[in-house]
């Protein structure tokens, strides 16, 4: 495959500009680890409160409306309407009618978080098997631990599908923040001017690998979360 002239320096140098600093446009010094550090903190930061937020609210209403097997046009159609909300639009609103902070950025994200945990929460409890949740109401169980021992265990697979969703789409949409004056990794994604372009490079490089980073936090989580059972059900099913 034939690569543009150039590109492999710009590669370079991006990871250059990750580990050392240089002169940016305002004559300023600009990039190396500490400048890297603090905005990938701001990033994970911003990007954790959007996301514990969308699980407190579309987790439990998820998985009861899944429970009750009602509700499946306000799941499935408010995720589909939600993940359609411009999430850019949502933060300039905010900015500019309550100010700049982590609290208003994460409610903008927590807009595109909600949307796929809510649906998958619905649709893994609805799918569970009705033998087993009719088998556990017979050994005289009522309907909260119907939920939280028999129902939310076996949709482990298919919420945590929705979570790794919404964690990736908060994580790479928390860049636009910084268009609106809150600092992010998108502070050099979106700041040729000062960084460069190996700045830019540079930080599209840190976003995409700290996404790779969460994803695969939460595939572990999901595997310990996962009973046995399941697992070994999931595997016959695959083969």
């Amino acid at each position: 495959m034939h690569l543009p002239a150039g590109f492999l320096d710009t590669f370079i140098g991006a990871f250059d500009f990750i580990l050392h600093e240089r002169e940016g446009g305002g004559g300023n010094l600009v990039g190396g680890p500490a400048d890297f550090l603090r905005l990938t903190w701001a990033q994970i930061e911003v990007s954790a409160v959007a996301l514990a937020g969308s699980l407190a609210i579309a987790l439990p209403i998820g998985a009861w409306f899944g429970h009750l097997g009602r509700g499946e046009f306000l799941a499935i159609g408010f995720g589909n309407a939600g993940r359609a909300i411009p999430e850019l639009a949502v933060i300039v609103l905010l900015a500019s009618v309550i100010g700049i902070g982590l609290g208003n950025v994460a409610v903008a994200l927590m807009v595109l978080g909600v949307p796929p945990i809510l649906t998958n929460a619905f649709v893994g409890v609805h799918q569970v098997d009705p033998r087993t949740v009719e088998a556990a109401r017979g050994m005289g169980m009522g309907e909260l631990g119907v939920l939280l021992r028999i129902e939310l265990p076996l949709a482990v697979p298919t919420i945590m599908s929705g979570v790794r969703t919404a964690a990736i789409n908060i994580i790479a949409t928390a860049t636009i923040a910084s268009i609106v004056g809150f600092s992010t990794l998108g502070d050099f994604i979106f700041g040729e001017n000062t960084y460069g372009t190996e700045g830019v490079v540079a930080g599209a490089i840190v976003v995409a690998l700290l996404a790779l980073v969460v994803e695969l936090l939460l595939a572990g989580l999901q595997s310990l979360l996962t009973s046995p059972g399941l697992k070994l059900q999931r595997a016959r099913e695959g083969a």
